[in-house]
């Protein structure tokens, strides 16, 4: 990411919450990009800036979203699940299957987006069908990241002890090694 003047630098390995919730903007943003482009261009070519902002949101999803996902189910859900009740775990297995939804519409929109742009053009159909998925994906991640920095993350905070902070940002610095 571009340094930003004045902006907050982003969390380090010692605060994965906070890299988490850095990495929420981040998937907003590209969310947003994804979305004005589809509903702007619809039916024309994109534009060089258009196609590059489009490849950069779809490369962010590729890497940095996949290893968010994983952060989350390999390293701090699992971590919550040995510390909760049960009664607790109704909201992380609803993220769960949120991921996978995301999955699958990630899927789409960059094998329809990577058409567009090596095409030139989407078909009226495929037009409407990428437009329902990155609506679908605004949609789900509103409520999604509401969810994780409104209950889960501020539980995290409470039932985590140091050293299983500390273990977790290690993976996630091993994930990004």
């Amino acid at each position: 990411m571009p340094v930003q003047i004045g902006a907050t630098p982003d969390s380090g390995f010692d605060d994965p919450i906070g890299m988490l919730t850095d990495c929420h903007r981040r998937i907003e943003n590209f969310l947003r990009v994804l979305e004005l482009v589809c509903h702007r261009a619809t039916g024309r070519a994109l534009t060089e800036e258009e196609s590059s902002a489009v490849q950069a949101s779809l490369d962010y999803f590729r890497r940095g979203g996949r290893r968010h996902t994983a952060d989350e189910e390999e390293s701090l859900f699992p971590r919550l699940r040995a510390q909760l009740s049960a009664e607790n775990f109704k909201e992380l297995d609803g993220l769960e299957h949120e991921h996978e939804f995301a999955d699958a519409r990630h899927a789409e929109v960059d094998d329809l987006y990577t058409r567009w742009i090596s095409v030139g053009t989407l078909s009226e159909a495929e037009s409407r069908r990428l437009a329902a998925a990155v609506d679908e994906l605004v949609r789900m991640y509103t409520g999604h990241i509401r969810i994780e920095e409104e209950i889960v993350f501020p539980r995290a905070a409470k039932v985590l002890d140091a050293p299983t902070v500390k273990e977790i940002g290690n993976e996630f610095r091993l994930r990004r090694a």
